[in-house]
């Protein structure tokens, strides 16, 4: 464990919050985070963890920011907390207080050996770092991609502490082995995860994501993540990866989209394909797989208390894609 003064103790005996400071090479991640990082320490599966996260005030207020609105945004699968630096900015200069954790097994958080990845447990993760930092409180819930599906099932688990949840082309809107997915045992996932390099992830993200194009931007977001892969934990990061993939694959949400209580936004864009296990599915299967411009649309028409935001032209990530465009449509909605 890293040194440093615990600033507060949790709930339970065993977990704090460690401000700092920390080594540039914080579990496997040397890439600078627009704000400065803690670490929420604690125990689960008999195992130490440290979940990393940056907890960013209001705009122009102290640090003793306890009765703002509070924020929590989660990561996708290919992405960081720092990835929503544009997204806190405009949550920070409206009066919220953001809260963005790396989830365990990504970015400068965890990669522990032999974890159960479960949604479930990736939501109780987050909740209990929020009772920690923010007793009592309720939070606005943004996901992204894999963010997403974590996101609405949080909301599940815990719509007593969910003030409003937003959905940002999230996966988990149909069930891919239902459709056709074929299961791919996690051996061989491992060895994809393994093969990552820069061409492989930027080849990916251009044609999912960004339609083709390419901005030099997105290079910022691209090397973030190779910079894991390669880096001094990347052999356990690979094979954390490999576990979420199987996590997502086999853990559907889709199915109770009913059920979720929270007022709900779904931010779109509708260009998007991605599906998990399209890439090792029969053709047929993959012709049929991902389609958001219908996926979204069914989602909101279920989920109760939905409003639905499309952006026709766009893919994956609208907030990195089009952010004037997307927080627009977060922050009108979130003010209504």
């Amino acid at each position: 464990m890293h040194g440093g003064k615990s600033t507060q103790a949790a709930r339970a005996s065993n977990s704090t919050i460690d401000d700092g400071p920390f080594p540039a090479d914080l579990n496997g991640s040397n890439i600078t985070y627009p704000w400065p990082v803690k670490l929420y320490r604690f125990e689960s599966q008999g195992q130490p963890l440290e979940m990393a996260f940056m907890d960013v005030p209001p705009s122009g207020q102290a640090a003793s920011h306890e009765a703002a609105p509070i924020a929590v945004l989660l990561h996708g699968r290919n992405f960081c907390a720092a990835t929503w630096q544009d997204t806190t900015s405009n949550l920070s200069a409206a009066g919220y207080r953001v809260v963005i954790p790396d989830q365990v097994g990504f970015c400068k958080s965890s990669k522990p050996a032999g974890y159960q990845f479960s949604l479930h447990q990736l939501a109780l993760n987050t909740h209990n770092l929020l009772t920690v930092v923010a007793p009592n409180t309720t939070a606005t819930v943004i996901g992204h991609s894999l963010g997403g599906m974590l996101a609405a099932r949080y909301a599940l688990m815990y719509p007593s502490s969910t003030a409003a949840l937003v959905l940002a082309n999230p996966i988990g809107l149909e069930d891919w082995k239902a459709v056709g997915v074929p299961y791919q045992a996690i051996e061989t996932t491992l060895e994809g995860e393994r093969a990552s390099t820069y061409a492989s992830i930027r080849g990916y993200e251009q044609a999912t994501y960004y339609l083709g194009l390419w901005a030099a931007a997105y290079d910022v977001w691209v090397n973030m993540l190779v910079n894991v892969y390669q880096g001094s934990q990347g052999g356990a990061f690979a094979a954390d990866q490999a576990l979420v993939v199987d996590m997502v694959l086999t853990q559907p949400v889709v199915y109770e989209f009913g059920l979720i209580r929270p007022r709900t936004l779904l931010l779109i864009g509708e260009k998007d394909t991605t599906a998990i296990g399209k890439q090792w599915s029969p053709p047929e299967v993959q012709a049929r797989l991902g389609r958001y411009d219908v996926l979204g649309k069914k989602a909101a028409a279920v989920i109760p208390r939905s409003t639905y935001v499309g952006f026709p032209d766009l893919g994956h990530a609208p907030q990195i894609q089009d952010p004037a465009r997307f927080h627009k449509a977060l922050m009108k909605w979130l003010t209504e």
